[in-house]
């Protein structure tokens, strides 16, 4: 038996390394029901470091995994056994705003919330908001191209990366990106780094984009119709291309009756839901949205009276409650993620019902409707033998409806035996081919993303 490559590590950067079992624990989980086997954390307290440990990793061939908060929900940081996990949740620093250029510049640890807080003294927000804003970091949202809410109005987190800088698996520092307003040097790196959930490089600083803080920010709840026509309205807001609509969210009665329920929000109560925020700049104004909105709304037959929500950014955080408030509900589930064209939404409604009762599961749904992004959540053994029939069912509905088997959460381990269905052939062999030009010793994240080669 040779030497242990660990006992080399500490010496290897300057940064520390844990090896204790509550910590190895810590960061063998994320938001799935994965758990991972990391030999060692390490933290890196600058770029050297990070460069020092992918050198050391190629010497060792040893995995290293970067890390942030760990809310990832498809297993994209659930470390392989004996992997390093890279923990980065410590380099959370707002380095720079720029309010006047419209950018700023962060570590990859920083949470979002964090940042929106550092922005509002600019009266600047990044727009990006998915439902664990609360928690989530910016380099996760990077990993995994996150969305949210607004991105119905302002798009996921690709739309607002000016630039960053990575470590590529070759020990190479890389700045990707430019804080020009629009340049034309050729195919865009940048994007390639986005949503590769750290199997190319690790980011260790990102530039993202910002927007003026709207003067105005109001939630409305919406109680529908039992059996509504999600299609429809999806549609007619999209059709309304009304400028202060930033957000067209969707829950089920289900879900809208365990947060009120479980959380004591103040929502309708038996009925699904409509959730919008409207954006102004003054309270004049948002009155003029939400009355024409409230015609849109009459036009395909949902006569409620809304509820107004005064302070949309609580409104989101309620939201981002439905998964703990489901989690104490029903326990183990899967929590899935697909999207697809709006006429499509209601087939996939109608084919997520039938899955769940083909299989006699409870089926709960809430997602972002105005882009046709749906989270179904199966209350079934996400490791079980239904849990691998539920998830084949379901990508393989949403591709022959024209979409996709992931809106936002990303590949990770759990989808990526299907990414080949989606891609094809010529594009997996196309993503290998990058993969082993920044990573060619397969040490960043092995086993997200990529499907398994073939025998």
């Amino acid at each position: 038996m040779g030497p242990d490559p660990l006992d080399d590590l500490a010496a290897a950067f300057r940064g520390g390394v844990a090896r204790d079992p509550e910590a190895l624990a810590r960061a063998g989980r994320d938001g799935s029901h994965l758990v991972g086997q990391p030999s060692a954390v390490a933290t890196p307290r600058e770029v050297d470091d990070v460069v020092a440990l992918v050198r050391w990793a190629r010497r060792h061939r040893t995995a290293l995994v970067a890390r942030g908060a760990g809310t990832s929900l498809d297993g994209e940081s659930v470390p392989p056994a004996g992997s390093v996990v890279v923990d980065l949740s410590g380099w959370n620093s707002v380095l720079e705003v720029r309010a006047d250029e419209r950018w700023a510049r962060v570590g990859p640890g920083v949470v979002n919330r964090s940042l929106q807080d550092a922005l509002e003294k600019e009266g600047q927000f990044f727009p990006p908001n998915p439902g664990s804003w609360t928690a989530s970091t910016i380099g996760g949202h990077v990993g995994t191209n996150a969305s949210g809410p607004r991105s119905f109005k302002y798009g996921p987190t690709r739309a607002w990366v000016r630039g960053l800088r990575a470590v590529l698996g070759t020990g190479e520092v890389v700045r990707l990106g430019s804080r020009a307003a629009k340049r034309s040097v050729g195919p865009d790196l940048l994007p390639l780094i986005v949503g590769s959930e750290g199997t190319l490089g690790i980011v260790t600083e990102i530039t993202v984009g910002t927007a003026p803080l709207p003067g105005v920010r109001r939630g409305l709840i919406v109680p529908l119709p039992a059996d509504p026509p999600l299609g429809r309205i999806a549609g007619a807001m999209r059709a309304a291309r009304e400028p202060g609509l930033s957000a067209v969210e969707y829950l089920d009665a289900a879900c809208a009756r365990d947060l009120a329920e479980r959380r004591g929000v103040r929502w309708p109560d038996g009925a699904p839901l409509l959730l919008l925020e409207l954006e102004a700049e003054e309270a004049a104004s948002a009155d003029l949205v939400e009355e024409r909105l409230r015609g849109v709304l009459r036009s395909v037959g949902v006569a409620a009276e809304p509820h107004r929500h005064d302070d949309a950014d609580r409104l989101w955080t309620e939201r981002g409650e439905s998964s703990r408030v489901l989690d104490e509900r029903y326990g183990e589930r899967i929590r899935e993620d697909v999207c697809v064209p709006l006429p499509a939404i209601d087939s996939l409604i109608g084919a997520i019902n039938e899955i769940a009762r083909r299989e006699r599961v409870p089926v709960v749904v809430f997602g972002h409707l105005g882009e046709g992004s749906l989270h179904p959540n199966f209350v079934v053994d996400p490791a079980g033998p239904a849990a691998g029939r539920i998830r084949a069912a379901l990508y393989a509905v949403s591709l022959r409806l024209g979409g996709t088997i992931s809106g936002e959460h990303g590949i990770g381990s759990l989808k990526a035996p299907y990414l080949a269905d989606e891609l094809g052939p010529g594009a997996v062999r196309l993503l290998r081919a990058v993969k082993r030009v920044c990573d060619p010793d397969g040490i960043l994240n092995p086993g997200k993303l990529y499907p398994p080669e073939p025998p």
